[in-house]
């Protein structure tokens, strides 16, 4: 019997087959969940956002797949309620989205532009909180929420500048949150996950030696996998992480417990 069997939720922010949201959601499969997907609404004919996740998901069985732009209050409340008609109750939302635009994501942080800072703030921050005002109706039996952060959001990471103001204010979010859907057995977290090769991670500079720093400097000596968050999050949304909210889970190697790279091994004198 899986971790999470007889437990139905929804995970957005597959974009396609390395996304992190895809090795979560081959995971919480894997574990019994009953799941329903989102994708970004297609503009124009050839549905291909749509198609990128459905290519990912058939195989998962889907109880949903539709379309869901985090932009948008009307459709953000309108996805969940056809979720919750097709589904019953919700057990759990994985919210893995987050954006900046290419072109203030290169800039200094300093230097990013007023829209382009409130537009990354709007995707990447507050529609955690439209999501769960959209999705705490339907967990009526309590439930759990989970965002992917990163550790930008704590320390200074070069190339990754208006992110990670985002990913600290998401952090922020994460705890309010969770002190505040409390009360409805509802928990909060987010897993800040090392680097993973996937299509939004190119847009972030130095990504190279972002590898190559965490692999050198982690205590466990190697990169993560999409697999690895999302075992981090099975036991998150499971009733294992029962007592477990306003937590920044960190699934890195232990990269973010390091002061300074590895010293080189050498035998004693």
């Amino acid at each position: 019997m899986g971790l999470l069997e007889g437990k139905r939720g929804v995970i957005m922010g597959i974009a396609n087959e390395r996304s992190i949201a895809t090795g979560v959601a081959r995971t919480l499969h894997r574990e019994g969940a009953g799941l329903a997907f989102s994708f970004l609404p297609d503009s124009g004919e050839r549905k291909r956002n749509e198609s990128r996740v459905r290519q990912v998901t058939d195989d998962l069985h889907p109880l949903v797949v539709a379309p869901c732009d985090v932009a948008r209050d009307g459709d953000v409340q309108a996805f969940f309620q056809q979720v919750h008609e097709i589904m019953g109750p919700i057990d759990f939302v994985v919210h893995s989205i987050a954006y900046a635009p290419t072109e203030d994501l290169k800039l200094p942080t300093y230097q990013a532009s007023r829209q382009g800072f409130a537009q990354a703030m709007d995707i990447s921050v507050y529609s955690l909180l439209s999501v769960a005002q959209a999705a705490a109706p339907y967990m009526t039996r309590g439930g759990a929420l989970c965002a992917m952060t990163y550790f930008g959001g704590e320390k200074v990471m070069p190339g990754y500048n208006l992110m990670g103001v985002c990913k600290a204010a998401l952090d922020t979010a994460v705890r309010y949150a969770a002190a505040e859907l409390g009360v409805q057995k509802i928990r909060v977290n987010a897993i800040s996950a090392g680097p993973v090769k996937t299509l939004a991670a190119s847009a972030v500079g130095d990504f190279k030696k972002m590898l190559g720093l965490y692999q050198q400097t982690s205590p466990l000596r190697s990169n993560i996998t999409a697999e690895d968050v999302g075992a981090a999050t099975a036991f998150l949304v499971s009733d294992y992480g029962r007592m477990t909210t306003g937590e920044i889970l960190h699934v890195d190697g232990g990269y973010h417990i390091m002061g300074v790279s590895q010293y080189e091994e050498s035998s004693p004198d």
